[in-house]
């Protein structure tokens, strides 16, 4: 099992995000977890967990999110994501055979003391970036499952996009930060 820390590898990457999202959090999570769905092959995916912090989280976030194979938690109702992945490493039956991707001191101590094998977030980014660029060189196509596509159809299947003209035209002041304040605090003191 590939266990991830996952606001700690996204600092240790470029990603941003794409489109209306670009430079968000959720665009910078969405990005990193598309990269590991093209970079992980179908196997791997399936035996991945990436944990990102909810505390202070806004009300309606989701515990678990699959993602093209890719279970995405989110720490809800732990302090941080560090406390979710300490009790991942330690209720896991095989902790010998569980990598753990994670700069963070707490986690690899937590790992550690299991047995697990522990992975710093930036050499094992470069190492799938690097993996991922040697898989398209040699024409490997992976295409987004089918089922993917059908459940973003169902989410979003019966809104339809406004108009330009019909769109109110706002100030960027003027939008409410959907994030209470100091939800970043742990990215900040962690990174």
């Amino acid at each position: 099992m590939l266990l991830i820390d996952g606001y700690n590898l996204l600092h240790a990457t470029d990603l941003f995000g794409q489109g209306a999202a670009a430079g968000t959090l959720q665009g910078s999570r969405e990005a990193l977890l598309t990269f590991l769905a093209r970079a992980l092959n179908e196997r791997e995916r399936k035996q991945t967990t990436i944990v990102f912090d909810a505390a202070g989280a806004p009300p309606g976030l989701p515990t678990i999110v699959p993602w093209e194979g890719i279970t995405a938690r989110f720490a809800r109702g732990y302090d941080d994501a560090d406390a979710l992945m300490e009790e991942i490493i330690e209720q896991h039956p095989a902790p010998k055979s569980l990598v753990v991707v994670s700069s963070d001191r707490r986690v690899q101590r937590a790992a550690r003391h299991r047995g697990a094998k522990i992975e710093e977030s930036q050499s094992w980014f470069e190492a799938m970036r690097r993996r991922k660029s040697s898989s398209r060189e040699s024409g490997e196509v992976k295409a987004a499952p089918i089922e993917d596509a059908s459940y973003w159809v169902k989410q979003f299947g019966g809104v339809e996009e406004p108009r330009e003209e019909s769109l109110p035209h706002k100030h960027p002041d003027d939008f409410e930060n959907p994030f209470p304040p100091g939800y970043g605090d742990d990215l900040l003191r962690n990174g």
